[in-house]
């Protein structure tokens, strides 16, 4: 599967961005999908998840609140909403899909995009 992440960009501190994710694979429906994000000089770390029906959506605890993720199975696609940007949310951010069709969280995550670079000014 290939993975296109697109939105990123600098925006000011309380901002917010949308990013999207679209997946080459004609079961993208059938596939948990997430979002990570990786510093500099940080290790790559985990953002937000939904499942493969869009039901169940799961959050790390720095973006709960502030950053929302939702998926058209119609279009392929895995957005990110995130508003209340603070600096430290700047990184590379990067989609991600499960490794195993419709499975339940915790999800494996196995394929990954290019990633899109989010600056957030202070």
């Amino acid at each position: 599967v290939q993975l296109q992440a697109s939105g990123g960009g600098l925006v000011q501190a309380g901002g917010s961005l949308r990013l999207s994710c679209t997946a080459s694979n004609r079961f993208f429906a059938s596939y948990a999908m997430g979002w990570f994000r990786q510093a500099p000089g940080k290790e790559r770390e985990f953002v937000a998840a939904i499942s493969w029906s869009g039901g169940s959506t799961y959050y790390a605890v720095p973006v709960k609140g502030r950053f929302t993720i939702s998926r058209d199975n119609a279009k392929n696609t895995v957005y990110l909403q995130m508003n209340s940007l603070k600096p430290e949310d700047t990184a590379v951010y990067y989609c991600a899909r499960d490794r195993v069709f419709g499975s339940s969280w915790p999800f494996d995550f196995g394929s990954w995009g290019q990633g899109t670079l989010v600056t957030v000014s202070s």
